[in-house]
Formats: C-alpha cells, sequence, structure tokens
C-alpha cells in the first residue's frame, strides 16, 4: 500500500532536481563531451570547416610542448602556495578575532574588504605597489632600508611567488570569516572543562579547537586548491603571463592557444587534461583529510 506514496515522493523529489540538472548538463556535461571529442581532432583556424579525426597528437604535442608543462608547473606551485597561505594566516587571526575585543567588528570588516573588490582592481593595486618606480610603495620601504630595488614582477624568479602574494592577501579574510562561522559553533564547555583541567592556551587550540575546526578546514582547503587550479584573472592583471612565460598557468594558455591563435583542438585537449588533473588532485585531498580525520 505505500509503494505509490513512495513512488509520487521520489517522484516529487526528481521533479525538484530536474532544472538543476538540466542545467548542469547543458552547461557543463555536454560541453565537456563535446571537447573530449574535439580534442581528437585537428579543429583549427587553419581548419575551420574540414574537421579530421587525429586520435592522441593533440595530447603527444601537448605533453612535448615545455611552455604547457610550464603551465601545469606553475599551476601547481600557485595552487598549493595560495591554499597554504590564506589558511596558515586565517585561522590565528580566526582565532584572535573571536575574542572579546572592542574593536573586533572592524577589525573583522578591515580584513575581509579585499575579498569585495575585483580581482583585476586587486591586481591594478598590487602593480602600483610592486612598481620598481619611485612611486612603488613597496620599493621605496625596501630602498630606505638600504637595499637594492627589487623588480617584483619584472623577475621571472619572483613573478610567480608575488602574484601568490597579493592572492593571499585578498583571500585570506574571506578564509578567515569561515573559519570565524565554525569557531563561533564550537560550545564553550570544552575549553571551561579544559582549564579546570589546567590546559595551556596552545592544548586548547591543539587538542580542541583544531580538530573541531575541522570541516571548515575541509571546505577551505578544497575550495582553494581547485580555485588555484582555475587562477586566471590576478595573472593577467598583474603579468599577462609574463615576464617570458614564468606566470602562464593552465587557464591562461588555454585561452590564449585554444582561443587567441584559434588551436581550438589543441586547446581542448589541454582542457580535457585540465579537469582530469583537478577531479585528481582532489581526490588526493579528500582522502589525504580522511585520514586525518581517523587520527
Amino acid at each position: 500500500m505505500n509503494k505509490p506514496n513512495i513512488f509520487k515522493r521520489e517522484i516529487n523529489y526528481v521533479l525538484l532536481l530536474l532544472p538543476a540538472l538540466l542545467i548542469y548538463c547543458t552547461f557543463f556535461i555536454f560541453p565537456t563531451i563535446k571537447t573530449a571529442l574535439y580534442s581528437f581532432t585537428n579543429w583549427s583556424d587553419v581548419h575551420p570547416v574540414v574537421v579530421k579525426f587525429v586520435g592522441i597528437d593533440n595530447y603527444i604535442a601537448l605533453f612535448k610542448d615545455s611552455i604547457y608543462l610550464t603551465g601545469i608547473k606553475n599551476t601547481l606551485i600557485y595552487a598549493v602556495l595560495a591554499m597554504l597561505g590564506q589558511n596558515l594566516l586565517a585561522i590565528p587571526l580566526a582565532v584572535f578575532l573571536n575574542k572579546r575585543l572592542k574593536t573586533k567588528n572592524l577589525l573583522r570588516a578591515a580584513f575581509f574588504l579585499p575579498a569585495v573588490f575585483s580581482v583585476l582592481v586587486i591586481g591594478f593595486l598590487w602593480n602600483f605597489m610592486y612598481s620598481p618606480s619611485d612611486f612603488g610603495l613597496i620599493n621605496q620601504l625596501v630602498v630606505a632600508l638600504g637595499f637594492e630595488r627589487i623588480n617584483f614582477l619584472g623577475d621571472p624568479h619572483l613573478a610567480l611567488y608575488s602574484v601568490i602574494i597579493a592572492s593571499v592577501w585578498q583571500w585570506v579574510g574571506y578564509t578567515m570569516v569561515i573559519y570565524l562561522a565554525n569557531l563561533q559553533s564550537i560550545s564553550t564547555d570544552y575549553y571551561e572543562a579544559a582549564k579546570i583541567d589546567r590546559a595551556s592556551g596552545l592544548q586548547m587550540f591543539r587538542y580542541i579547537t583544531l580538530p573541531l575546526l575541522l570541516p571548515a578546514i575541509t571546505f577551505n582547503t578544497v575550495m582553494g586548491m581547485i580555485n588555484g587550479m582555475k587562477v586566471f584573472d590576478i595573472v593577467y592583471a598583474l603579468t599577462g603571463g609574463g615576464p617570458g612565460y614564468s606566470t602562464e598557468t593552465i587557464v591562461s594558455l588555454m585561452i590564449k592557444k585554444g582561443l587567441s591563435e584559434g588551436f581550438y583542438s589543441y586547446g581542448a585537449a589541454f582542457g580535457i587534461v585540465f579537469v582530469i588533473l583537478v577531479g585528481f588532485i582532489t581526490f588526493i585531498h579528500f582522502t589525504l583529510i580522511k585520514m586525518w580525520e581517523r587520527r
């Protein structure tokens, strides 16, 4: 007798999910399948109409291309360091601003404010600060301390790390807000019991705060890695991928090679490699977090 009711309930759930499923298939599944198919062809501005199947030639050429390998390396370095920088700074910042401070609301707003601005605005701001000219704020401090001017964005050995610093500065406040929300859900009873047992502040952080912050840590680290793998705008605003190819990323190369230069199938192959790489890194990330949870 309950079967019709169960069937009716399941149909209602399917109907509720159908619009989201259609949007997901239209804007992700279908384009991904088409991209995968085109990655095995010679589609480009040279062959815009007569498209031929070339097998895995695009993938072989891709992994022989030092520029693309540089883009993958830069993206991995950016994703890991930006994610670590944001979280390592945001956790102590959130703990500090969770205390009873008279100016805590003002300080929270000040740290969160950079996340409100467009990434391009942040890029132009840091371009001004990094400038080796007389008006460059950071180089003014460097010269005042008696050192030579540093070409942060013009030196291929420093440019990528300079971009990472600007990105961490922008998003550390956003990451902090996530940790603050998690901290405020932790019962004070744990800390009161720890004080009775004469636990130090460091011990309370290690054995109470950090384990109970795991949901926020999982969210921030996973999203930080995914966003880092997709980075384009801050690189475009600060360096445009230069000097040379020292700050090129996967997405910037996909846009340049796949769209601007007209090698569509080559860009499609790089896009598929990008999807697989992001999926693999996310899987590894979740696996490591699960191993930490079981400890």
